[in-house]
């Protein structure tokens, strides 16, 4: 994944975590003045990759609290941004949760709007869960809607995007929400994929796979790297998922999702000590049920560019990685916020 386009355009992201949304909006052309986020491992994981970096020159890195968050501390008029993005906490609308929408404490839409309201960007992007446009939903769905327009804002499109469908070799559907200032809402294009760009996990993970059982002296790593990557190319994984911070040590999920790693030759029991600090071949690579993945092949298989950095221990990074937004995701939909912009710049111009 490359930046294809001029960093021409300012944004703000909320909730930023690892990063995941922010590298694909940077891959998109957007150059990021701010990425809020609570959490200090991932504060610390934005910082590692940004700073000092030319390429994100200007974006600081605030670890806050939303919820008593100034944003007139971010130094914007009102109208200066260009975009504001960000993937409010998805619990109130997980099905793997309680489903208390405006009821769960965690439901940070209401301090998004205030942001809007503050701010007055010229495009704003929300992420969540597919959950989101459930029916139960829809009166919930509708009252943030009305709430936009009344700021002057232009629903583009509130829809499901699959990250397979981007070239992300994973089942992780995300509802996305984008709208406009009528100016730029008028010239943009909501587009899908005509054809799937799919790509196995034993495609994307083949070289990092290879290199770890490389690293071991064993004379059974060959035969078992050829019978993971058999299995790995049957398909995309299912759906990365970083846990809870009341639960105990990272896998990869419920047991329905450890099925679907096993028919992937992936043991989902854990994770795997990334090579340099492996110190049981049997545990990381030699399991009945196949490999662990490393936090860094999990960063693969969400997309992440190999050079992203994740910090704090191997659970905290873990955790960071299965609740990223894939960056092919944000990159696709910043790319048609960006051609927006583009198209009502050069009418302007006539």
């Amino acid at each position: 994944m490359t930046r294809t386009n001029e960093l021409k355009y300012t944004s703000v992201e909320i909730c930023a975590g690892a990063g995941g949304q922010a590298v694909g909006l940077h891959d998109a052309g957007f150059r990021h003045v701010a990425l809020i986020e609570i959490d200090k491992d991932a504060c610390q994981t934005l910082r590692v990759n940004t700073e000092g970096s030319p390429e994100w020159k200007g974006c600081k890195v605030v670890e806050a609290d939303l919820r008593g968050f100034d944003p007139a501390t971010l130094g914007l008029e009102p109208g200066e941004l260009d975009l504001l993005a960000g993937g409010v906490p998805c619990p109130p609308f997980s099905a793997a949760g309680k489903q208390l929408g405006r009821e769960d404490e965690r439901d940070l839409f209401p301090t998004m709007m205030d942001l809007v309201d503050h701010l007055e960007p010229k495009a704003v992007m929300i992420e969540n869960v597919r959950g989101l446009l459930d029916p139960k939903f829809d009166e919930y769905r509708n009252e943030i809607i009305k709430q936009l327009e009344s700021m002057g804002y232009e629903e583009c499109y509130w829809d499901i995007l699959e990250a397979k469908d981007y070239g992300v070799p994973q089942l992780r559907p995300r509802a996305i929400l984008v709208a406009m200032k009528p100016e730029y809402a008028q010239y943009f294009e909501h587009r899908k994929p005509q054809e799937a760009n799919v790509i196995s996990v034993g495609e994307a993970l083949h070289d990092s796979m290879r290199a770890r059982y490389e690293a071991v002296d064993d004379p059974r790593a060959e035969s078992a790297f050829k019978n993971w990557y058999e299995k790995a190319l049957e398909g995309v994984a299912p759906t990365v998922v970083g846990g809870s911070k009341k639960h105990g040590g990272a896998d990869l999920g419920p047991t329905r999702a450890k099925r679907a790693w096993a028919d992937l030759g992936v043991c989902g029991m854990g994770v795997a000590n990334e090579p340099h600090e492996m110190k049981d071949a049997e545990r990381d690579l030699f399991a009945p049920a196949g490999p662990k993945l490393t936090v860094t092949q999990a960063a693969l298989i969400q997309g992440f560019p190999a050079i992203w950095k994740f910090s704090g221990r191997k659970t905290a990074a873990y955790r960071q990685v299965g609740n990223a937004f894939p960056p092919p995701v944000a990159q696709a939909v910043g790319d048609q916020i960006y051609a927006a912009f583009e198209a009502a710049a050069k009418a302007e111009q006539g």
